[in-house]
């Protein structure tokens, strides 16, 4: 009704925008729709028509100035590639390419430091100058082009193949917002289908999985990330999992917007982890920082850093 209103030519207020901007595009709204209607691409699309008319939320100004002035969701001037100990293991040429993502380069660098360890035995190399991949851009109502055009035109001069993401925000955006030159896999679907080749070794460990909104739900991928822990380490699920599973939180730019909201969604997600696990796992960096500010702290752990214990 509120997007109609203004399809009307009303005008937004501050609680049309706080309405529009308090959605994490999570879908699962999506999945329970008997009218199969997708409320998160109509949220996206009336944020865009806002943004246009340059009516926005700080947040949602902040957030795009950083992207738009440093390349990066935090507006950090530091290199990129800063936690890359040996640059010569850059390749001008490769089949695979690891796309590292905001998060994982400025504030999980050891999380991306063991995807690459792991990647670089199958022959994988980095973009040399990597741009955020747009995600927070689109989901907030802005363009993404810039950011679009120059990570692909690397990916090009790499002739890379396949693109492998950390991220689940990177995934859907390089997956449905990019040219179609080239496959896109996160990587515990990449680990998954190359388990026999890594060879973990089993961990005395129990842990339950957090299924990322833009894997799960936007993506089908709910069963590579389990073959892989349950490749190292007994599984023991949420109450919700899969399609059904709470978001944390964290995406749709609600976290930068909506703090409390965003904090208290994750608090909500970890009433479904069972008792006696180890570790939270997810396959999310966003979901990572989100849940660990949601209470459940160092017991949230990547996947990447599960599977790193077995094999590295």
């Amino acid at each position: 009704m509120v997007i109609k209103a203004m399809s009307s030519g009303l005008q937004a207020d501050l609680d049309v925008l706080d309405s529009l901007n308090t959605c994490t595009t999570c879908g699962i709204c999506t999945e329970n729709c008997p009218a199969g209607v997708n409320p998160p691409e109509l949220i996206e699309r009336a944020r865009r028509e806002l943004v246009t008319r340059g009516s926005m939320t700080r947040s949602q100004a902040d957030l795009s100035r950083n992207i738009f002035e440093s390349g990066n969701t935090f507006g950090d001037p530091r290199d990129r590639l800063s936690w890359l100990q040996n640059r010569r293991l850059l390749k001008k040429k490769a089949e695979y390419v690891y796309f590292v993502g905001c998060m994982n380069s400025y504030r999980y660098t050891k999380t991306a430091e063991r995807i690459f360890a792991i990647l670089s035995r199958f022959g994988a190399t980095l973009l040399p100058a990597e741009q955020c991949c747009g995600s927070p851009l689109l989901r907030t109502g802005f363009d993404a082009a810039r950011f679009v055009d120059e990570n692909t035109r690397q990916i090009e001069e790499i002739e890379a193949k396949t693109v492998i993401t950390g991220c689940a925000g990177c995934y859907t955006t390089l997956k449905k917002n990019y040219a179609k030159q080239f496959e896109v896999v996160s990587v515990s679907e990449f680990l998954a289908e190359h388990i026999s080749e890594l060879a973990p070794k089993p961990l005395d460990l129990t842990v339950t999985y957090h299924d990322p909104c833009h894997l799960g739900r936007h993506n089908n991928i709910y069963e590579q990330p389990r073959r892989l822990i349950e490749a190292i380490c007994r599984l023991k699920e949420m109450k919700a999992t899969r399609k059904d599973a709470r978001c944390c939180g964290g995406g749709g730019g609600v976290r930068a917007g909506y703090r409390d909201l965003s904090l208290q969604m994750a608090r909500r997600r970890l009433q479904d982890v069972p008792d006696g696990v180890d570790y939270i796992i997810t396959s999310c960096p966003l979901c990572v920082r989100n849940l660990r500010d949601g209470g459940a702290g160092e017991r949230v752990i990547d996947l990447v850093d599960l599977v790193a214990k077995a094999v590295l």
